[in-house]
């Protein structure tokens, strides 16, 4: 673990360091040979060959849509397993993507949407959507919110979303054949005006929760001390839920469903640098970068020449880790 912020900071270098190695070798291996030198000259010294077109059009904005979606699903996520107490928090779990993934399905199909733009703004609908849901319903009762009630609550969601997506693709063929490549969760095909377009509002949350992050450290140790403190916990958590809600929401937007980050790499950052959200916000984004980036470099290899899309790798690598979670929470 990282005890001071001295090495606090220097993590935070290397691991900048690290996001910038990975999108490099991002612009370098894949299916057409390519070589550090031919990445370098095709940032700097561009011509129209083959490679430099496919470096330069295809992998940089890969590179970039992996990095930035993956920041907002880590941040997220840590967010979210913060202001609800539950160590299974994400927004694939609490049915962000689901919700996400629905709407733009009806779009598809009610309202004949074709565009990734339209794509982008039925999934923050939809994200948004399906996270006050969860919440309302999670909050209802004696115990109010509870992480028990939070997880079925979003598991519920999460299943009944899904089942309304799938019913509408399968009684509209062409709709399937439209957004299947959206709902399997990828960062390939994606033009950069999506990441465009979404880039304000993720800068601008991420800044408001890099900067008030300290005030989740209060929040963390009880509704009761916190209020004790001064603190009005509504606000926070709604602050801090609506940003959480549009980091996911725009990672859905631009790459369509992808799962697991947000529960990965909340639990590796706390692991290495504690409790203190000043530092588990920013290092969460750093580790979500670099999981998904490494996770879109080896969809490349796995079966070559195809490419699996990046939310089965995802799904590869968190399955065992949510089982091994969910088991060590409930001692079993």
């Amino acid at each position: 673990m990282l005890h001071t912020n001295t090495t606090r900071g220097w993590g935070i270098v290397i691991g900048t360091t690290l996001i910038l190695l990975l999108m490099s070798a991002s612009l370098v291996y894949g299916y057409t040979n390519t070589t550090w030198i031919d990445a370098y000259l095709a940032l700097f010294d561009p011509t129209t060959s083959n490679k430099h077109l496919i470096i330069r059009d295809v992998r940089l904005p890969r590179a970039l849509i992996a990095a930035f979606v993956g920041a907002c699903l880590g941040v997220s996520g840590a967010i979210m397993q913060s202001i609800t107490r539950n160590p299974l928090s994400s927004p694939s779990i609490l049915g962000i993507n689901a919700g996400a993934s629905f709407f733009v399905v009806v779009g598809v199909v009610f309202l004949s949407v074709q565009s990734l733009q339209s794509y982008m703004w039925l999934s923050f609908a939809g994200a948004t959507f399906a996270f006050l849901l969860v919440f309302i319903l999670s909050s209802t009762g004696r115990e109010g919110l509870t992480p028990l009630k939070l997880t079925l609550a979003g598991s519920a969601i999460t299943a009944l979303f899904t089942s309304f997506t799938q019913g509408l693709l399968v009684l509209n063929e062409t709709a399937l054949d439209q957004v299947l490549f959206w709902l399997a969760g990828s960062v390939a095909n994606r033009p950069l005006e999506l990441l465009f377009h979404a880039l304000p509002y993720i800068i601008v949350a991420l800044l408001i929760v890099f900067f008030r992050a300290k005030e989740l450290n209060v929040l963390s140790i009880g509704d009761d001390v916190a209020v004790g403190l001064g603190q009005r916990t509504a606000w926070i958590k709604f602050t801090f839920g609506t940003c959480a809600v549009v980091l996911a929401g725009s990672a859905v937007a631009v790459a369509g469903p992808i799962g697991f980050v947000g529960i990965i790499i909340p639990h590796l950052i706390r692991s290495l640098v504690g409790l203190d959200h000043r530092w588990i916000l920013p290092y969460s984004a750093l580790g979500g970068a670099a999981l998904l980036l490494i996770a879109d470099i080896g969809s490349r290899y796995v079966l070559m020449p195809q490419e699996l899309p990046v939310g089965v790798m995802t799904a590869l690598i968190g399955v065992p880790f949510f089982i091994f979670v969910a088991r060590r929470k409930l001692g079993i």
